[in-house]
């Protein structure tokens, strides 16, 4: 099977655990020979499959509760197994949804659903260690919302989920872990730190290629960014910055100053 209709195949599954389970599978057993990269792929059911819980929620109905009470840790490690449920999501439908591109292209983004599955399942058990479960506490839809808006435009998907969504990740999880290990959940703080290893990987594929994509249409990835993230209504990078794990990622010396204003 081609694997980016595997991908479209798995991105329909509505039960986390095979889906997690399947995106590791694809990405172990890929066959680069099997792929149709100019494949014109038709989804068979509603994008992306989804469980029956959580409930969704707008962003600002989310409840915020401490973290220093068991159910407020659970909370906020659900939020952000939630979070890595969706990024499967993200990168399953960056394989499948774009043709056109070279077969490194869709390798990346394949390992990037392998491995933010395991980040899922790691955070997943974990959850249930403290007597809770994927599903016990409503989520927002707000990254798979920023799948749809750049649905029809590979340069804006580059720039604004792997680069600006999925890059606060990298400034979010430094502070995140501070309050885990204050709380004494050390087993989150490590799984936590498995996370921000890969997703600087992560941001700098999405780096890649969106300055691949820049380079091959003449033009200027630092010029363009502002305009698409206006164009397509991108949230503002907000203070405090991972620098280091910016620069990591790839990002270069004056994308890293234009943050100075968003401070």
């Amino acid at each position: 099977m081609n694997p980016r209709q595997h991908a479209l195949d798995i991105l329909a599954l509505t039960d986390p655990t095979a889906k997690a389970r399947e995106a590791r599978a694809l990405f172990a057993t890929l066959d680069l020979g099997a792929l149709d990269t100019e494949a014109v792929l038709t989804p068979a059911s509603p994008l992306p499959g989804r469980p029956p819980r959580p409930r969704l929620v707008a962003a600002l109905d989310v409840p915020k509760r401490s973290p220093f009470t068991l159910e407020g840790r659970a909370a906020l490690l659900h939020s952000v197994t939630h979070i890595e449920l969706n990024a499967i999501d993200l990168a399953l439908d960056a394989a499948w949804r774009f043709t056109g591109m070279p077969c490194a292209y869709y390798r990346d983004w394949l390992l990037v659903a392998s491995e933010e599955a395991l980040h899922f399942t790691l955070l997943r058990e974990h959850l249930q260690t403290l007597g809770f479960d994927y599903g016990d506490f409503a989520a927002h839809d707000g990254l798979w919302a920023m799948t749809q808006r750049t649905a029809h435009c590979i340069t804006a998907r580059m720039a604004l989920v792997p680069r600006t969504l999925e890059a606060r990740g990298l400034d979010a999880t430094p502070p995140m872990q501070a309050k885990l290990r204050k709380a004494g959940d050390l087993r989150a703080v490590e799984i936590l730190g498995v996370i921000l290893r890969d997703e600087v990987g992560h941001v700098a594929i999405g780096n890649h290629w969106y300055r691949w994509l820049c380079a091959r249409d003449g033009l200027d990835p630092v010029a363009l960014y502002p305009v698409l993230a206006e164009r397509h209504g991108a949230p503002r990078p907000r203070a405090p910055f991972n620098i280091e794990a910016r620069r990591a990622a790839g990002f270069t010396a004056d994308e890293i100053a234009a943050l100075g204003g968003n401070a």
